[in-house]
């Protein structure tokens, strides 16, 4: 059997397809389809120098690589290239290509160090360690049941908080833009991520084809929004949030909870029956509210990091 590794050609719908399928069977965790997959590929900022491989077998592809700078990181060089391999084709030399070819790629858009998430396995890890990275922090996946399990019961609003969905805010989202940007400069990670340009978001975020504003919820108080749940769906039966937040001037008020509530309690009347979210291992706050709503941890990944030169 043959394995080589090439780019992944957007505009070839197999490509893309087999791309989500092994990102699929590889981390079920994460919503990915073959349209979200061409979209983040045209749509990726141009100094993310963002490059998609693949790994072929004999023509299927067996493994994938996401590979790029961190463009909005305030430390220049950093870089990242997550691996995945389709799960029965492993200890095949897939991952292994796909790593030499990243990192060859990453030295010559100036990057200095290559950050990767790695699954909590035994083989996994040592395959990391084995190409020269070490580890560095955690980030749990979990899953909710949303068609068995009860939700907590809907709560009204407190006194001066208004409940919307994101689309209320079509016209004009750029409040939702200023809300998402505080809160993910006080996400937990290995990089600082800082938003400031506002297109970007919007093509990276608000126009993403999983993005639901229907489904996202926002808490509001005098007509600014103050914590909201972003929800992502497939097209299918599966639904996840991609960031749950508050500003900082109104944590501890349970609006986070609330605005994650609301949207969780639509998504079921809607018709999906997965919810899937993530949380970094030491953001137990938003653990907390999690296994509050009942999610269970199904999963760990461990970043890992690698200096290049």
């Amino acid at each position: 059997m043959t394995i080589s590794v090439r780019d992944l050609r957007p505009s070839v719908r197999a490509d893309a397809e087999g791309f989500a399928r092994v990102r699929r069977l590889a981390l079920p965790f994460v919503l990915f389809t073959p349209e979200s997959i061409a979209y983040d590929i045209g749509h990726m900022h141009p100094d993310a120098h963002y490059r998609p491989l693949v790994a072929e077998e004999d023509g299927e592809t067996i493994g994938t690589a996401q590979v790029g700078l961190a463009h909005d990181s305030s430390e220049p060089g950093q870089a990242y290239l997550n691996i995945y391999v389709q799960p029965d084709r492993t200890r095949r030399g897939a991952g292994s290509l796909l790593v030499r070819a990243g990192e060859e790629y990453l030295a010559s858009v100036g990057a200095t160090t290559v950050f990767a998430w790695v699954l909590d396995e035994p083989g996994n890890r040592a395959f990391a360690e084995r190409h020269g990275y070490r580890p560095s922090r955690s980030a749990h996946f979990l899953r909710l049941d949303l068609a068995n399990h009860d939700l907590p019961p809907l709560e009204e609003a407190p006194q001066g908080v208004e409940l919307r969905t994101g689309s209320d805010f079509a016209d004009d989202p750029r409040p939702l833009f200023r809300l998402d940007a505080e809160t993910i400069s006080d996400e937990p990670s290995d990089i600082g991520h800082e938003f400031t340009e506002y297109e970007v978001w919007l093509e990276e975020t608000w126009r993403h084809p999983l993005f639901s504003p229907e489904l996202t919820s926002v808490a509001v108080v005098d007509g600014r929004p103050v914590a909201f749940s972003m929800a992502r769906t497939d097209g299918g039966v599966r639904y996840g949030t991609v960031m749950t937040g508050t500003a900082r001037a109104f944590r501890g008020r349970g609006l986070a909870k609330l605005a994650k509530n609301h949207s969780l309690h639509r998504a079921r009347a809607a018709g999906y029956t997965e919810a899937f979210t993530g949380n970094d291992a030491d953001n137990g706050p938003m653990i907390a509210i999690n296994k509050w709503f009942g999610y269970e941890i199904r999963a760990t990944e461990v970043r890992h990091v690698r200096e290049l030169g």
